[in-house]
């Protein structure tokens, strides 16, 4: 018998009891994590944050597959719950309501995410929405998207029916206790210190709503939110819900065209406004509980409302619905809610404090989702879902300034009920960062876009004389498909293809690592080979425990011990740092660096005559790497190709990189050398069916469903990831290639799939493949269906027919690469 004590069970404290620190003390308990403390500086149940005066409305559908599935789980859970009898839910539906025919065209729109993520719903008339919504003037709409099993959530009384359940698992729940300090030891976080005493953790997790900025300070970790005001007023009772017994028996409604919502409260209605200007508040002026002060305080996250900002909204309530003309309003108020850059949540644990962790700039519409995926990911060590979307990794330094955070926190208040393109950029600020060749781009009438904060040029508009023939062969495209499009990027396309161009790859992320354990390490956390000579360069998977991909990486050996890996999102930076042993040195390099893609079967005829090097085929083969010169330029080469065509990717410092571009744009003068953009790149890439992470593939994925098995090598030494993959069966669903029949037909990403009339999968990545003349898209489908097979794709509402097509679609035996 073993004299070892049984372990401790890991103590947790939650700072907050919102909405989400009480739904992750549920999570927790549940999972038997016990020893959980939830400190709250407001009086419980309602302690004063943003949870106590939400309006509960909860619309599952979202553009993003993670939101989607954040509030699934919230109505699931929720729908579950009552506290004193009331149920936490109410499932009356939604109703977003389409006034103009953008709206109407972006509800058809949204219909197709919801088919794609699993929620119910369909496009109705104005009869229907009038049927739904009697107090509506049926003249002034157009149409609806009605989601029967949306509804309202009673964000306090959900709050206590999880802390309850929490609680009785062994759970404590302790308001009026101020956080004043985080305490550490090592890089770890040891305890949380109170106006009322100190709370020893091994875990702790911020989930301070608005305050979080102020509990991060304490800790040393950014939380990248900006807190804004929001307005909501309470009519008088209206003669059109007189007599109502219920809170609400009507769809919660939107009408997005005047960025409003609409709520009953019993023979009243509630309103909320996006339209007037933001209204940013700082966090660390938000004054926090005073016990001595309590009865003339006013709720924190609640201020006084401001009628000015709210006479051009109300005027648009009289006029969708006529009953308002002759009512006023009652009662309103400005309330407080979080806003991150990009509009998505906050969470995950934080390296440079280990065990802190963040559940940040979380709506209620998501709250037991994204506290059921931070409570598996303490737990079991990743949540069940994908959630990269959410990490805290993943804004650039860049990108976490206060005035950065101001800026685009506005912008996403002010763009919360926009119709917005899967390709539209923020518009400020801009440009922040740019490659050394951005004078260049500018001169060729570069059109930029931008990701990461780095401006992107998708096509040149020195190139529309050779986009002339190209119109003549493309078939028109509709409104939407053709916003940040040019027929332009069919010319590079084929100048690819025909000739030589130059492709800016600088914001791709570049990481170094270097030491005696670097190999060991790489080879190690990832899936392929790397135990190969200097000057190999190795295509490689980060996998988790279960197999999933986190991420694909190009590995190129240097030296014995200097590797440079080819990455994809601060994300990766942070989980090899996390990872790395002592004698490994993993650092960033793509700020101090460039690059330029060099790809067309004339590649080859513009680069040799510049280097000293040999770089024929036989002495520079495909996947391989070197250090040389381009003209006065050290540079490092790997011959690599993400188009499917004979070229190089040329890495260099920034400070040489325009000198760079110089030499190879003067030496390609002759050879109809053309710089070419994103567009085009996207569009190349798809024909050889190379992945993209974060879009076609995450870590709900493994390669074999992925069809990146080719970068796994089960006969190496262990890596991260085999064991999940050696117990893995054969894939229930696949990453297909489907080709849409109609050659003038274009998707874009995010549609449904259906197999046999029913939804069966979604579209990921999606181009014109405009070597092939046909739109490629990309799908997760059921491995059972094969190669020939009809399915439709769904774009605004009309079923367009497509065929299940072998991979890769261009080139299948690689010869143009290897020329």
């Amino acid at each position: 018998m073993s004299d070892r004590a049984p372990a401790r069970p890991p103590r947790v404290v939650v700072i907050g009891a919102g909405i989400v620190g009480c739904s992750l003390a549920d999570e927790l308990t549940a999972r038997g994590w016990t020893d959980v403390t939830v400190l709250e500086q407001g009086p419980l149940p309602a302690p004063g944050g943003s949870s106590s005066h939400a309006p509960g409305l909860v619309f599952r559908t979202s553009p993003s597959r993670t939101l989607t599935a954040f509030a699934r789980y919230t109505v699931e859970k929720f729908a579950s719950l009552t506290a004193d009898g009331v149920p936490c839910f109410q499932q009356v539906g939604g109703l977003e309501l389409a006034t103009t025919p953008e709206r109407l065209a972006d509800l058809h729109r949204r219909a197709g995410y919801a088919a794609s993520w699993g929620v119910r719903g369909e496009i109705v008339g104005a009869d229907r929405c009038r049927e739904l919504w009697p107090l509506l003037d049926e003249s002034v709409v157009l149409g609806g998207f009605h989601t029967p099993e949306d509804g309202l959530a009673r964000a306090l009384h959900a709050s206590r029916a999880q802390l309850d359940r929490a609680t009785a698992r062994g759970a404590r729940a302790l308001d009026r206790h101020t956080v004043t300090g985080i305490e550490r030891e090592d890089g770890r976080v040891t305890a949380v210190v109170t106006d009322r005493g100190a709370f020893p953790a091994d875990h702790v997790v911020c989930a301070a709503g608005f305050w979080g900025p102020v509990v991060g300070r304490m800790a040393g970790v950014d939380v990248p939110l900006q807190p804004l005001a929001h307005q909501y007023a309470r009519t008088g009772p209206l003669a059109g819900l007189r007599g109502a017994t219920a809170e609400a028996t009507k769809p919660i409604l939107r009408f997005q065209d005047r960025d409003l919502y609409f709520r009953e409260h019993g023979d009243r209605l509630g309103i909320g406004s996006y339209a007037h200007r933001p209204l940013p508040v700082d966090p660390f002026a938000v004054p926090g509980y005073d016990e001595s002060h309590a009865r003339d305080m006013d709720m924190p996250s609640s201020y006084p409302f401001t009628p000015e900002d709210w006479a051009p909204s109300w005027e648009e309530c009289r006029r969708l619905m006529p009953a308002l003309r002759e009512a006023e309003i009652d009662s309103g108020f400005n309330g407080v809610f979080s806003f991150t850059p990009d509009g998505m949540p906050v969470i995950g644990e934080s390296r440079a404090l280990r065990g802190f962790w963040l559940a940040e700039a979380v709506w209620v519409t998501h709250s037991a989702g994204v506290a059921r995926a931070v409570a598996e990911w303490m737990v079991d060590g990743r949540p069940s879902l994908d959630v990269h979307e959410c990490d805290l990794t993943r804004f650039e330094e860049a990108q976490r300034s206060p005035a950065y955070l101001r800026e685009r926190g506005a912008q996403q208040f002010a763009e919360v009920y926009d119709v917005i393109h899967p390709l539209q950029p923020m518009e400020r600020p801009r440009p922040l960062r740019v490659s050394p060749f951005h004078a260049r781009q500018q001169q060729l009438g570069a059109y930029f876009l931008e990701g990461g904060g780095w401006e992107r040029p998708h096509w040149y508009g020195a190139n529309a004389a050779l986009a002339a023939a190209e119109e003549a062969r493309l078939p028109a495209r509709d409104a939407w498909s053709a916003r940040h499009w040019s027929p332009i990027a069919a010319a590079e396309a084929r100048a690819t293809r025909e000739r030589v161009a130059l492709y800016d790859m600088t914001p791709l992320r570049r990481l170094e690592v270097t030491g005696p354990g670097a190999l060991d390490f790489l080879d190690r956390m990832t899936s392929n080979n790397l135990r190969k000579k200097p000057g190999a360069v190795t295509y490689t998977l980060l996998l988790d425990e279960r197999g999933g991909i986190r991420s694909d990486l190009t590995v190129a050996r240097l030296a014995s011990e200097r590797f440079q890996v080819g990455a994809n999102s601060p994300a990766d930076l942070d989980h090899l740092l996390r990872h790395a042993s002592d004698g490994v040195h993993v650092r960033d390099i793509t700020s101090g660096t460039c690059c330029i893609g060099v790809w067309g079967p004339l590649a080859r005829d513009l680069v040799q005559p510049l280097t000293p090097d040999d770089f024929s085929h036989e002495a520079f083969g495909y996947f391989r790497a070197r250090e040389t010169y381009v003209g006065h330029v050290p540079v490092t080469a790997l011959r690599l190709s993400y188009v499917g065509e004979l070229g190089w990717e040329l890495y260099t410092t920034a400070d040489l990189g325009l000198r760079l571009w110089d030499t190879l744009w003067e030496a390609g003068r002759g050879l109809g050398v053309v710089a070419a953009g994103r567009s085009a790149f996207n569009s190349l890439r798809l024909e050889k069916g190379y992945r993209a992470w974060g879009t076609d593939m995450t870590d709900e994925d493994n390669p074999y469903e992925a069809g990146v098995g080719f970068a796994v090598r089960m006969a190496k030494a262990d890596f991260v990831g085999r064991a999940a993959l050696e117990r893995a069966g054969e894939p229930g669903r696949r990453l297909t290639p489907l080709l849409l029949d109609d050659p003038a037909a274009v998707v874009l990403g995010r549609e449904p799939v259906y197999v046999d009339g029913s939804p069966a999968g979604y579209v990921t990545s999606a181009s014109y493949g405009y070597t092939l003349g046909r739109c490629v898209a990309y799908a997760w489908l059921p491995a059972s269906v094969s190669t020939g097979s009809g399915v439709h794709v769904e774009y605004f509402g009309e079923k367009v027919p497509a065929t299940v097509a072998e991979e890769p679609l261009f080139d299948p035996e690689m010869t143009r690469i290897r020329r």
